[in-house]
């Protein structure tokens, strides 16, 4: 069984997509084309396979947690595009005063 354009439009409706009917048939293709592409996962023998989460081992990918200097203010600042002091200035998000 494969998806359907009709199932293709709900899909997109939910996710809040809108598609052209050229669109909904391309989507629908690709659909089924993942479907197979997995059934034909299914059919593997993954015995003794451990789960994995990556394909890839990485083991602490991270440097080490070491203290350094940080920026200055003026290489912090050196690009924002409005600055007061040192502060970074930004547009009021909250409108009106606070009332007692």
């Amino acid at each position: 069984m494969g998806y359907t354009i009709e199932d293709a439009a709900a899909l997109a409706e939910r996710a809040k997509l809108r598609f052209s009917h050229d669109q909904l048939v391309k989507l629908t293709k690709d659909l089924n084309d993942i479907i197979r592409y997995v059934d034909q996962l299914a059919v593997l023998d993954t015995e003794g396979v451990p789960p994995m989460t990556h394909p890839h081992s990485f083991i602490n990918v991270w440097r080490d947690d070491e203290p350094r200097e940080g920026l200055t203010v003026e290489q912090a600042l050196a690009n924002a595009p409005d600055r007061q002091g040192q502060f970074f200035r930004v547009p009021r998000i909250v409108a009106g005063e606070a009332e007692e």
